[in-house]
């Protein structure tokens, strides 16, 4: 049936909707152009919805392999077109049953270079999506929606008992933020992964004896999180990626902020400071770390778009992060080494 969707701050954009069903949440657009079944089931994206700038997106279909968690994450899709009959061997289901079958709206048709162009311009913005003849309610719809900022999106995502996963030597236990199932995949290969709650405290974790403590991606803003990041320093050794990153920086004093747009793709350049070379990274963020106020650590990754915090290395403690996705689901695998950094971090430790 048409669709439309509408912005808060009024801008309007039509196309197909599937189903009765509104979408809402804040909007922003991702630029990978494969891996849309890993952005869709990645927790990250809760309270948001996404809009790919590819034009085309289901044409290998999707499988239980390829999810990041147990089911879509974010709020609603929006894409140029998505086709109808996959066509590859690793194919479980088409995207549009297995969106409709996890009650995720699909808004298709639409100008997507627009919309991806206004939020460029204007910001992330909140809206809403449904039949195109609901037009005040979408917009009062988008208009209400609170979006992210001072959001503990966290809570709803985090897992609600511990459990283990992996079966390296080394163990680890590792703060479910929003975690991602290839994080997990990458960590199990050095070491036995203890997943535990966001909610859990310092000294819970430590009395598990952890050779490292890793700080997972996750949605919403860090600001609203409290995970007690500073009664690990200098007990253990910590790596935080993403959320995880935003969460190292704020114990060791720094601020964290939103950034226009976000970072949501999987080529983005990162120099490493340390040997001026440039990673291709993936990444899936709406907040950062400021460059100023940061005490006690240095500043070891820079983004090349925007000079945006993208590492940090504490200077008294034995403690790294990045605020981008190394273990790259979607994305390159340029920044895979920093799991082996961890891995000798805890065996010096």
């Amino acid at each position: 049936m048409d669709g439309l969707l509408v912005l808060a701050d009024g801008e309007t954009f039509e196309g197909r909707v599937d189903s009765p069903a509104t979408a809402t949440g804040e909007v922003v657009f991702n630029t990978v152009h494969s891996g849309y079944q890993e952005v869709i089931t990645d927790p990250s994206y809760a309270g948001q919805i996404v809009c790919f700038t590819y034009p085309h997106i289901g044409n290998y279909g999707v499988t239980p392999a390829d999810d990041q968690s147990g089911r879509p994450r974010c709020r609603g899709v929006i894409a140029r077109e998505v086709t109808e009959r996959p066509s590859n061997r690793r194919a479980a289901e088409a995207v549009r049953p297995w969106l409709a079958r996890h009650g995720v709206p699909v808004l298709t048709g639409i100008d997507t270079r627009r919309l991806t162009r206004h939020l460029r311009e204007a910001g992330s913005l909140c809206g809403a999506f449904g039949p195109a003849d609901e037009h005040d309610a979408l917009q009062a719809a988008a208009r209400a929606e609170p979006g992210t900022e001072g959001a503990d999106l966290v809570s709803d995502v985090t897992t609600r008992e511990p459990y283990r996963v992996g079966d390296g030597p080394m163990r680890v236990v590792a703060y479910d933020l929003g975690i991602k199932q290839d994080m997990l995949r990458r960590l199990g290969r050095i070491a036995t992964v203890d997943v535990v709650p966001a909610g859990t405290p310092a000294a819970d974790v430590l009395a598990r004896r952890p050779d490292g403590v890793f700080l997972s991606n996750g949605p919403g803003d860090p600001a609203a999180v409290d995970v007690d990041v500073a009664g690990l320093l200098g007990r253990v050794p910590v790596f935080g990626v993403c959320l995880g990153h935003q969460l190292l920086a704020r114990a060791l004093g720094a601020r964290t902020y939103k950034l226009p747009f976000g970072h949501h793709g999987g080529n983005h350049p990162v120099r490493r400071v340390s040997t001026g070379q440039v990673e291709v990274t993936s990444q899936n963020h709406n907040y950062a770390v400021s460059a100023d106020g940061v005490s006690g650590a240095r500043t070891t990754h820079v983004n090349l778009n925007d000079g945006v915090v993208e590492g940090l290395e504490c200077r008294d403690a034995r403690a790294f992060s990045v605020q981008y996705h190394p273990e790259a689901a979607p994305g390159p695998h340029d920044a895979g080494y920093l799991f082996e950094e961890f891995r000798t971090m805890m065996e010096h430790a």
